[in-house]
């Protein structure tokens, strides 16, 4: 039987994230590199003529046309932040590699910090990224490894009355466009999660 090609491509293991971007150096560089891809461009005024500011744990652009000053992290989630650029990274990875979610209390435990610590990157970064999924909308064949959908209550039954998983799967399908498509729910039951595949989205006759 053949694997599925999108449940087994390669992902970025945990010895090659901490090689790209295991110092503070590389964190910063990278940052930059996505944030001014053609250089620096002052936020205030646009301009690019710049001088660097050091002697902070992060450098500083300063524009030379109107003097503002910005580092890297300004203006992002992680902007003030006193925690290292590699304990942001750990998380962005933690989170977007936990294929069923991650607990701040799991996540406090990778990271070195306490809970509460890990509770507010926790949801500054789950923030973010809901707000760019939203403005995406998924076209053409869609192709999904795994979904879990509904709420899980006492005794691992599921909710059955709440419409949590009617709800979540509409949610899923805002994302997609449904131009001449129909979509096959069967799957979605009370007393089990909703698993779609490439055979779950089909096209009408």
């Amino acid at each position: 039987m053949a694997r599925n090609g999108i449940q087994f491509q390669k992902g970025l293991s945990l010895p090659e994230f901490q090689r790209l971007y295991g110092t503070e150096e590389q964190c910063e560089a990278t940052l930059e590199k996505a944030r001014w891809p053609d250089g620096f461009r002052c936020p205030r005024c646009n301009g690019q003529p710049h001088g660097l500011v050091y002697g902070r744990r992060l450098k500083r652009f300063q524009c030379r046309s109107c003097g503002h000053q910005a580092t890297v992290i300004a203006g992002t989630i992680m902007q003030a932040t006193k925690l290292p650029l590699t304990t942001w990274f750990l998380a962005f990875y933690l989170i977007g590699q936990a294929k069923t979610g991650i607990s701040s209390l799991e996540l406090s435990r990778h990271l070195g910090v306490n809970y509460d610590t890990a509770w507010l990157l926790h949801n500054k970064i789950l923030r973010a990224m809901s707000e760019q999924e939203e403005a995406c909308v998924l076209r053409g064949k869609i192709q999904l490894d795994d979904a879990y959908l509904g709420v899980a209550i006492a005794q691992n039954t599921y909710a059955t009355d709440s419409g949590s998983e009617i709800q979540a799967l509409r949610e899923l399908l805002d994302r997609v466009e449904l131009s001449g498509l129909l979509v096959q729910a069967d799957a979605l039951h009370a007393n089990r999660p909703f698993s779609p595949t490439s055979s779950s989205v089909t096209p009408t006759s």
